[in-house]
């Protein structure tokens, strides 16, 4: 069984927020090159419902909190680098929540759009253009094209400059736990020698999504009569990406706990990914990594809990 602490986290502009259990912290390198801290709690939806904690239901409703929170950290570390100074760093305000509603829904469609609608309307122009007859292989196609635009769409944002520095806050996010992880104390060099890369990341669980799509759709295609519409069609795959969500979730939590040779196969695909989305960090940056994570994580407890003794 893998060892694991159960903080996650993502990076935000110029910062990482860490959260662990419903305490999250947000620390960011402001202009001044000073570290702002800001530490606060978040209760999602499934927070007192049991129904909603269940496997398989619990997924979809985390994959919704984690949009919410990301989003209202990355507002919250934007505001330090707006231009305008009356911009009034506070969380929470009526206006902000409706932009941050607004902003979760637009950043959904648009999901849905490239990578759910958009290939499987590819692959109907391939099935025309290549003569395919086979639904099984036309899944296929369609899963391939997804995969191919979900790869390219990181390839490209991967080189504006500003993800790049993103990039680089998310390795310092990942080698900060994978740290803990390991057993060493929470330091800048222990920090730096620590891998960029964990099982449990997002873009791990968003290419587990792509992968598990291929299959699911396999599945609608034979189940689905002969003869039914397009419009049919886009509307199942669109209720299903619940029920992927789910068993993508299942699937990235058993990767973070267990090490056997199937799971290292399952997660293989999405460690290679972040190898586009992390980037090896500076030392200023794993020193906001390492205030987030000690404003919510006790790992000097942690180090106690698994056995590990006191490092002179």
């Amino acid at each position: 069984m893998k060892r694991t602490c159960g903080i996650g986290g993502q990076a935000v502009l110029e910062g990482i927020m860490m959260k662990n259990k419903e305490k999250y912290a947000v620390a960011v390198r402001k202009p001044d090159k000073e570290i702002e801290l800001m530490v606060d709690e978040y209760k999602g939806f499934s927070d007192g419902k049991k129904i909603l904690s269940l496997p398989f239901i619990r997924g979809i409703f985390n994959f919704v909190d984690s949009m919410i929170l990301g989003i209202k950290t990355l507002m919250y570390s934007s505001q330090f680098y707006e231009e305008e100074e009356e911009t009034e760093k506070k969380s929470g305000s009526k206006a902000e929540d409706i932009i941050m509603g607004f902003t979760v829904i637009l950043s959904v469609v648009f999901s849905v759009a490239l990578f759910i609608v958009l290939p499987y309307f590819i692959s109907e122009f391939l099935k025309n253009s290549l003569h395919i007859s086979s639904n099984t292989v036309l899944s296929i196609v369609e899963g391939i094209v997804r995969i191919a635009i979900f790869v390219l769409y990181i390839a490209l944002i991967s080189m504006m400059k500003d993800i790049k520095r993103t990039y680089m806050y998310h390795g310092a996010e990942h080698k900060c736990i994978n740290c803990i992880e390991d057993g060493r104390e929470l330091n800048v060099e222990n920090v730096r020698i620590s891998s960029r890369l964990h099982r449990r990341c997002g873009t791990s669980f968003l290419f587990l999504v792509m992968f598990i799509s291929i299959a699911a759709f396999i599945l609608v295609s034979a189940l689905l009569p002969q003869g039914t519409g397009k419009l049919v069609k886009v509307v199942v795959r669109l209720l299903l990406v619940p029920v992927i969500a789910g068993v993508s979730y299942e699937v990235l939590r058993l990767a973070g706990k267990n090490d056997s040779l199937i799971v290292r196969i399952i997660s293989a695909p999405g460690m290679a990914l972040q190898k586009l989305t992390t980037k090896e960090p500076d030392d200023s940056m794993i020193e906001v990594a390492i205030q987030a994570v000690e404003a919510v994580f006790d790992w000097k407890e942690y180090r106690k809990e698994i056995g590990m003794e006191p490092e002179n």
